[in-house]
C-alpha cells in the first residue's frame, strides 16, 4: 500500500468515527422522552424573561408560565428547573441541542414551526395588532379625530417600517401582509434579547414608530402606556401553545392530558386573567421600583444585602432569598415565636450580634450577617465543602444548630455522609419528627419538626436560583 493510500484509508476511518458518534449523539437526542426525563430528574423549561411570562415583583418569583409550569410540576410530581432564553430563535435551538425539554412560552403555532416542533394543544387563541402612538394632543380630540391619524386599513402601512421580535411569527405575517396588499414593508427584527414588551416601551418611548404584538399582550401594556393604540388587527385568530422535540411523544401527549384537565378547572382561567386581564396589577408592578424589568431591584434593601453578604463571603442574592423567606421583606413582620424584622431574629439573639432596634433594616441585616458569620465558623469544623457549609448554616438559621447536629449524627450512624444535605442529613432532619429517631442515643436535643428547616433551606436555594437569573 502507498503512504497515499494509508492516509487515505485512516482518513475514511475518522470521517467514519465522526460520523458514527453524530449519528449516536442525534439516536440519543431522539429517544430523549419523558422516561429519560424521569430518570434524569427534572424537567427542563425553556422560557424568556418578560413581565408577563416570568419575572420577580417585589422578590416573589411570578409570571403566566411560572405558574403554570409549578402546577405542571406537581401533577408530573417532578421538579421543573427553568432556563432563559435571548429570544424565540435560541429557544428553538436550546430545545434541538437538548438543553431544554420542553419551551413553555406563549408561541404561535405556523405551518413554518410545525416542520421543527410538537406542539401541545393551544394554551389560548389571540390575533396579532399593530401597537402605534396615539396623536400627541389625543385627549382633548374627539374620537373621530384621533380615528383620522391612526392606521386602520393595512394598506396605510406601504412604506411604514416596522420592528418586531427576532424569530417572532410577527415578521412572516407582516412579509405575508405585504404581499397581500401590493406594498412594500421595512421590517426589522430587533436584536437577540429585545422582547416584545421592549419594542411596545420603544413605541412608547419615540425610539422607534411601529411594532406588531399578539393582542393579550398588546392590551395589558397599553395599561400602563396610556398613549399606544392596540386596536388595529393584522392577523386573523391565531393559536399560541408550548412546544416539544417531535421526538418526545409521551411527553407531549402526557403535557396535553394535563392541559384538558387543568383547563376544566378554575385555577387556569385565574392565573390567565390575572396576567392578561388585572390592568391595575400591571400597572402597578411595572411603574415600581421593585420590577426588575423596569426598576432593577429585588427590594429595597438590595444595597445593604449587597454591602453585608460582601463582609461574610456571601452571594448578595442570596441573603435577599433568605430575608424574603424570612419576612418578604418586611422590616416589620414579626413571628408567632417573636423573631423580628427583615431576617427574624429572636431578640436574644439580635442584641448578642450587635442590633439594638431589631426593626431597623441596617441593623437587622447586620446582626443577621454575624449570626450567619458565626454559624459558617461553627460548620467549618465539620463541613469542609463551601456550598455544602452554606446549607448547614442555613437549616441551622431556621431550627438551631443542635438539631441539625442530631441529624449528622442519625445520618452518621445509618451510614450516610454526614457532611451532605440533600439525600444525606435532610432525610435524618425529616426523621427528627419521628420518636422512633427522636428518642435515640445519639439525638440530643429531642423533637424537631424536620420539615420545616428541610422546606427552608429548598425553598431559599430556588429562590436563589431565580434571583441569579434575572439580576447581576
Amino acid at each position: 500500500m502507498s503512504p497515499l493510500s494509508g492516509k487515505a484509508a485512516c482518513l475514511v476511518i475518522l470521517v467514519s468515527i465522526f460520523f458514527t458518534g453524530c449519528n449516536l449523539q442525534q439516536q440519543e437526542k431522539d429517544l430523549y422522552d419523558l422516561p429519560q426525563i424521569r430518570e434524569k430528574g427534572e424537567l427542563t423549561a425553556i422560557t424568556s424573561y418578560s413581565p408577563i411570562s416570568y419575572f420577580i415583583y417585589r422578590g416573589e418569583v411570578m409570571g403566566y408560565e411560572f405558574e403554570l409550569l409549578q402546577m405542571l410540576e406537581s401533577h408530573l410530581e417532578l421538579p421543573v428547573r427553568i432556563v432563559l432564553a435571548r429570544d424565540l430563535d435560541e429557544m428553538m435551538e436550546m430545545l434541538d441541542r437538548g438543553k431544554g425539554d420542553i419551551i413553555a412560552y406563549n408561541l404561535t403555532v405556523t405551518a413554518e414551526r410545525r416542520k421543527q416542533l410538537a406542539f401541545t394543544d393551544p394554551l389560548n387563541m389571540t390575533r396579532q395588532v399593530l401597537v402605534q402612538r396615539k396623536p400627541d394632543n389625543w385627549r382633548g380630540m374627539m374620537r373621530h379625530q384621533i380615528e383620522q391619524q391612526l392606521i386602520r386599513n393595512p394598506i396605510e402601512l406601504a412604506g411604514k417600517t416596522i420592528h418586531v421580535r427576532k424569530g417572532s411569527a410577527y415578521a412572516s405575517r407582516l412579509q405575508n401582509l405585504s404581499e397581500e396588499i401590493g406594498e412594500e414593508l421595512e421590517i426589522v427584527e430587533g436584536a437577540g434579547g429585545l422582547t416584545t414588551e421592549n419594542l411596545i416601551n420603544m413605541v412608547a418611548e419615540r425610539q422607534i414608530e411601529l411594532t406588531v404584538a399578539d393582542e393579550n399582550i398588546a392590551r395589558i401594556q397599553a395599561a400602563y402606556y396610556r398613549d399606544l393604540d392596540v386596536e388595529t388587527p393584522i392577523s386573523l385568530p391565531q393559536q399560541t401553545a408550548w412546544a416539544v422535540r417531535p421526538s418526545s411523544p409521551e411527553l407531549l401527549d402526557t403535557i396535553n392530558s394535563w392541559l384538558e384537565k387543568v383547563r376544566s378547572g378554575a385555577d387556569y382561567y385565574v392565573i390567565y386573567n390575572k396576567y392578561f386581564e388585572n390592568r391595575r396589577a400591571f400597572r402597578a408592578r411595572y411603574g415600581s421600583d421593585l420590577f426588575p424589568v423596569t426598576g432593577g431591584q429585588i427590594s429595597p434593601y438590595d444595597e445593604l444585602f449587597r454591602e453585608y453578604a460582601g463582609l461574610i463571603g456571601w452571594d448578595w442574592r442570596l441573603l435577599a432569598a433568605l430575608s424574603y423567606q424570612e419576612s418578604r421583606f418586611d422590616p416589620q413582620a414579626v413571628s408567632w415565636a417573636g423573631a423580628t424584622g427583615l431576617m427574624q431574629l429572636m431578640p436574644s439573639t439580635a442584641a448578642e450580634f450587635g442590633a439594638q432596634d431589631n426593626y431597623e433594616p441596617k441593623e437587622n441585616i447586620a446582626a443577621a450577617a454575624a449570626f450567619i458569620s458565626w454559624l459558617d465558623d461553627y460548620w467549618k469544623e465539620y463541613v469542609e465543602d463551601e456550598n455544602e457549609r452554606r446549607k448547614f448554616v442555613m437549616a441551622s438559621y431556621n431550627v438551631g444548630h443542635g438539631h441539625v447536629q442530631d441529624a449528622r449524627r442519625l445520618a452518621e450512624s445509618h451510614g450516610a455522609d454526614p457532611d451532605s444535605w440533600y439525600g444525606n442529613v435532610e432525610t435524618f432532619m425529616l426523621k427528627k419528627s419521628n420518636p422512633e429517631y427522636y428518642n435515640r442515643e445519639e439525638v440530643r436535643y429531642g423533637y424537631a419538626s424536620g420539615l420545616e428547616p428541610v422546606s427552608y433551606v429548598s425553598n431559599i436555594l430556588s429562590l436563589y436560583d431565580h434571583y441569579r437569573q434575572f439580576v447581576e
